[in-house]
């Protein structure tokens, strides 16, 4: 399934300062039965933004105004636990195309890039860097250039590289996931195919 193409985005960011974040925090086990990557947006960190009783708990991030935007800002060892992908559709659903940390666990890096969530990792330094330009203006933005492998805090124009694997580097330039990526092989595999020696 393909999903929009990510180039560069400059926008605000809701901070996550929370360390050792999982999986099922992200979306919680009883929310995995659909298999449709849409919806899940709704039940993103589900227990810490509603009551028992679906109202809204005023503390949490996702529920305060002042903050919003396509970056998701976490602490340290952000998407652990489970492998389940249904953690980044729900982070995809609701809005964000990144996510920021100073540590990824490997199977959510990767569940996030198959589907066009771009996780950047960064070091401890600029990671507090980034909370504390929002802790002084949640109106500071932030631009993640894909193609220069950036992250930039605009307010001061601190930067700091990130690594990406050059294979999603490419998919995620072209809004492709890996069926997209052999879709658009196709003439090329079929000339191969012709021209295969029997």
């Amino acid at each position: 399934m393909a999903y929009d193409k990510f180039n560069s985005i400059t926008s605000t960011a809701v901070p996550l300062p929370i360390e050792n974040v999982d999986t099922d925090q992200i979306i919680p086990a009883r929310f995995l039965k659909a298999t449709e990557r849409s919806g899940f947006g709704d039940n993103l960190f589900r227990d810490w933004r509603y009551h028992p009783d679906n109202s809204p708990k005023e503390h949490f991030v996702l529920n305060n105004p002042i903050y919003s935007g396509k970056i998701l800002v976490g602490g340290k060892n952000f998407g652990s636990g489970s492998s389940r992908e249904h953690a980044a559709w729900a982070i995809y659903d609701y809005g964000f195309r990144c996510v920021v940390s100073s540590f990824f666990a490997d199977i959510f890096r990767n569940n996030c890039l198959n589907i066009g969530v771009l996780p950047v990792q960064v070091s401890a330094d600029f990671l507090q860097k980034i909370f504390k330009a929002i802790e002084a203006s949640p109106k500071a933005e932030f631009t993640i250039d894909l193609p220069a492998q950036t992250i930039t805090i605009n307010a001061t124009g601190a930067k700091e590289t990130f690594d990406i694997n050059h294979y999603k580097k490419d998919n995620m330039l072209n809004g492709y996931d890996d069926i997209d990526y052999l879709l658009s092989m196709k003439s090329e595999i079929e000339d191969f195919a012709k021209n295969m020696p029997l």
